[in-house]
């Protein structure tokens, strides 16, 4: 998988300590909504690329006993969806451990593509929807246990 970082105990993205994937791709569409450039993970389009195989993120992972699930954020996991889709496979081969998604894309953005359906086949996942809008109060979603940015951002749980 091609990401920009790990983190390997966040305790900012999810009620339970996690291990905070940074992917590597995104679009850039908060940015296109808002007309400029607004986007807090945009710094790491500048991070050199880290390629990593999911077993040895799966290691990292589980020979920390402090974590109890796995963030996928930084820049939009689900514009590399294949190899998002390839991790949660194996992972799920070791672990029930929920897996938290943090995308810009709405619900029906998924919907449409088919990449809601396709995640659905695994359990435990709680993806987090909605494009940042700047001028907005943050607000505290119950499911993640922790304040999103804009009140059209909101987490499912889909499996």
């Amino acid at each position: 998988m091609i990401i920009k970082g790990i983190v390997e105990e966040d305790f900012s993205n999810y009620k339970k300590p996690s291990m905070l994937i940074a992917t590597a791709r995104c679009n850039m569409k908060c940015n296109v909504l808002n007309g400029c450039n607004i986007c807090q993970n945009n710094p790491l389009l500048y991070k050199p690329d880290i390629q990593m195989s999911n077993q040895r993120l799966i290691n990292i992972y589980l020979n920390n006993g402090l974590t109890e699930a796995i963030v996928f954020g930084g820049l939009d996991p689900c514009d590399q969806f294949a190899e998002l889709i390839s991790f949660i496979s194996d992972f799920r081969q070791v672990s029930n451990d929920p897996i938290i998604i943090y995308t810009g894309y709405t619900k029906e953005e998924l919907q449409l593509t088919g990449q809601l359906n396709m995640l659905k086949v695994y359990g435990g996942i709680i993806v987090k929807f909605g494009r940042y809008m700047m001028g907005c109060e943050p607000h505290y979603d119950e499911l993640l246990g922790v304040k999103l940015a804009s009140p059209n951002q909101y987490a499912e749980k889909i499996s």
